[in-house]
């Protein structure tokens, strides 16, 4: 197919565990080596056994991974900490190799995997992105091109010809996505990484990332904030212990992944801490719709093996980018007696009407308490997603959109002018 960005076939990577890398052997290394197989050699010829080697500990990172994506597909890459996401990324980007399988990649592929990945820390910023470009196949006048535009989306004008290794972490990032944004991959490559800068940074890169896939660009977003890849993302693919458990439009992978966790929540930890949440009484795992400018409820199952007491919940809502929007927090004493026995309880929290803009949210419950034993415990929920729908008309990149009221009239200018004058 001519609209074939990439076609993963068979991926499999095994990592041996507890193995340390064989360093390089000398010439010395090599005769003593076969002196000493020699002797072992003598040794099984009188008789005795050579002691059994015990074979190391495989993992398999990745397991029979297949899947296929167009030219302009933006695809959100998701699963739980472990399950091979960034194994993947890792292999798609030529830095390791598969143990089986392969990957075809067609076309010029831009990687952000992780702070640092592609820079020479000796080199300045302006030599890196020579560097980068040229890694990517660019000449010249087409880096040079792009130059000023990097340079300023990064905010390191004044460092630019400084050597990396003395930027901090937030200048690194912000000239790592620079560059793998601006010098125009075909395929660009982004992983958890944008989780490092703050809430304005995440912003510009979520909004550049919806630029290039407006252009037609192929984008594989990995990402634990299931509100951007809802808000980013056209097709969804979930990884759970290096396999690959479903793939789709992003919101039916996200409704799959939601409902994973609920269900090994379930199974893995039958009578511990938050079993679900959900918004405004649904009965699906689908994204609950929240109609903006109306109130609605957050409502979570706690189920507990001990007594709790001297503590507080709290319900935090956060919008696409990450940002918090809604931090509630309640001691046990304003909702019980203080204390919360062992058993099945469910906590319900109604918010009046917000000035949300239209959008992608998560909302989660904390709580923080003394066990039995006076130890102190966090128990923390899953993030459920929902959406809150209305007109988009006045609305910016704000996180809030109040209902104001505008109103224009004819301004006295005599009176005006004297007021001027006395001034």
């Amino acid at each position: 197919m001519t609209d074939l960005a990439l076609k993963v076939v068979g991926l499999s990577k095994e990592y041996r565990l507890g193995v340390r890398r064989e360093r390089y052997r000398t010439l010395r290394d090599s005769i003593a080596r076969a002196a000493g197989d020699s002797w072992r050699w003598i040794a099984r010829s009188d008789g005795r056994r050579e002691p059994r080697v015990k074979p190391a500990d495989c993992f398999w990172a990745l397991q029979d991974v297949g899947f296929e994506v167009n030219r302009g597909d933006v695809v959100g890459i998701i699963g739980r900490n472990g399950a091979g996401k960034s194994t993947l990324l890792k292999i798609l980007s030529r830095i390791t190799e598969p143990t089986a399988g392969y990957a075809e990649v067609r076309g010029r592929l831009g990687a952000l995997l992780e702070v640092g990945t592609g820079f020479h820390p000796e080199l300045t910023g302006r030599e890196n992105i020579y560097l980068n470009g040229a890694i990517l196949g660019m000449s010249r006048a087409e880096i040079q091109s792009k130059f000023d535009e990097i340079v300023d989306f990064a905010s390191v004008q004044r460092f630019v010809d400084t050597p990396v290794k003395h930027y901090s972490s937030g200048m690194y990032l912000r000239l790592a996505f620079a560059v793998a944004a601006h010098l125009e991959p075909e395929i660009l490559v982004v992983d958890e990484v944008l989780a490092v800068g703050d809430a304005a940074f995440q912003k510009r890169c979520i909004g550049k990332m919806n630029d290039i896939a407006s252009h037609g660009r192929t984008v594989l977003f990995v990402s634990h904030n299931l509100g951007a890849v809802k808000e980013l993302c056209n097709r969804g693919i979930v990884l759970d212990s290096g396999r690959l458990v479903h793939q789709g439009t992003a919101i039916d992978a996200i409704s799959y992944y939601t409902r994973s966790l609920v269900d090994s929540s379930a199974e893995g930890h039958p009578s511990t801490g938050w079993q679900s949440v959900r918004v405004n009484d649904s009965s699906t795992l689908e994204p609950a719709e929240v109609e903006s400018r109306m109130p609605f409820s957050v409502t979570g199952v706690l189920d507990l093996q001990d007594d709790y007491s001297n503590g507080f919940v709290i319900l935090l809502i956060d919008d696409s980018s990450g940002n918090l929007v809604v931090h509630h927090r309640v001691s046990l004493t304003a909702i019980s007696t203080g204390k919360i026995c062992a058993g099945r309880h469910e906590l319900r929290v109604d918010l009046p009407a917000l000035w949300l803009v239209p959008g992608v949210y998560t909302a989660h419950f904390k709580m923080r308490a003394d066990n039995s034993e006076g130890l102190g415990e966090r128990l923390m929920s899953d993030r459920v997603l929902f959406e809150v729908m209305g007109s988009f008309d006045g609305v910016s990149r704000a996180i809030l959109s109040p209902d104001c009221r505008w109103t224009v009239s004819a301004a006295d200018s005599q009176s005006a002018s004297q007021r001027i004058t006395a001034l």
